[in-house]
Parts: structure tokens; C-alpha cells; sequence
């Protein structure tokens, strides 16, 4: 995955430390209720769309251009549907990350959607009931995401 220009700067005098950052995920749903996602080129596998925002930019904003940057598929976002600390990843590079990540349940405003950019080998609209194989995070992101009225979900807090 591309590293944003100001990651690289923080990088060069930070080394591999930990850096916690924030990342977005972005759940798309069309109008026929499927769910957008990519077959990320770095592991092949397919996933929610999702990425880091830029200094000053909104969550929202970083979803809309994320999707649109990945996928060519134009979306606004809904509402927050999930907020949580992920474990801290070490990339082969070796730098070390630890995200909060701020997922959003996105309406699409277009449905064309194709390869944009060289994060993905392909983009695709799936039925919720027909996904591809997906790892856990995007699996519970969806499930939130698809579920009815204004609920966030926030990890370890009990939930009535």
C-alpha cells in the first residue's frame, strides 16, 4: 500500500517506532443493499476499502476519497459505525503501527466502479449474503455497518 508523503516525513526521523495514527474504513452500500470492496494488491485478498487521512482532513472527507481513489465509485458518509484501538501491526519493512480506526457506513452516489489506483487488483459490489473471503475486520465491519438506525459500536464498552 502506498505511504502517505507525510508518513514518510515523521518516518525519517521517527525510525520503526510505534506511530499511532488514525485510519479509515469506509462501508459502501449501494441501493440495492450490496456492499463495495477491493482485492487488495499487497496480499490479493479482498477487503473494505480504507485508508489514512491526510493532516486536517475529516474522517468523512478520507472515506469519500479513499473509495473514490480505489474504487472510481462515488459515495457520502452515513453515520460512525464503529470506533477501536486495532493491535499494533509491524509491516516487512519493519516500521510498526498501531491504528484507530473510524469506520463509516457510506451511501453509494455511483455504481461504476473499477480499479483506480494501484492499491487494488479489482473492485467488485457484493450481496451482504455473498461476500468474498474476508478477513474478521471486515466481516464484523459489514455486519455493523448493514444493521438499522444511528448505533456506534465501541470496543469494550457493554452494549444495550
Amino acid at each position: 500500500m502506498a505511504i502517505p508523503e507525510f508518513l514518510r516525513e515523521i518516518r525519517a526521523s521517527a525510525g520503526q517506532q510505534l506511530l499511532f495514527l488514525p485510519g479509515v474504513t469506509a462501508i459502501v452500500f449501494d441501493d440495492e443493499g450490496r456492499v463495495l470492496l477491493g482485492r487488495r494488491s499487497d496480499t490479493g485478498n479482498w477487503a473494505v476499502i480504507g485508508g489514512i487521512p491526510e493532516p486536517g482532513e475529516q474522517p468523512a472527507e478520507c472515506a469519500v476519497r479513499e473509495v473514490y481513489e480505489e474504487t472510481a465509485v462515488r459515495c457520502e458518509a452515513e453515520r460512525i459505525v464503529l470506533v477501536e484501538t486495532r493491535e499494533p501491526i509491524r509491516y516487512p519493512n519493519g516500521d510498526v503501527c498501531q491504528f484507530m480506526d473510524i469506520t463509516l457506513r457510506c451511501r453509494a452516489l455511483t455504481t461504476e466502479c473499477y480499479v483506480n489506483d494501484d492499491e487494488s487488483l479489482e473492485v467488485g459490489w457484493f450481496e451482504p449474503d455473498a461476500l468474498p473471503p474476508l478477513e474478521e475486520f471486515g466481516t464484523h465491519r459489514i455486519k455493523l455497518a448493514a444493521g438499522e438506525g444511528p448505533t456506534t459500536w465501541f470496543q469494550g464498552m457493554p452494549q444495550g
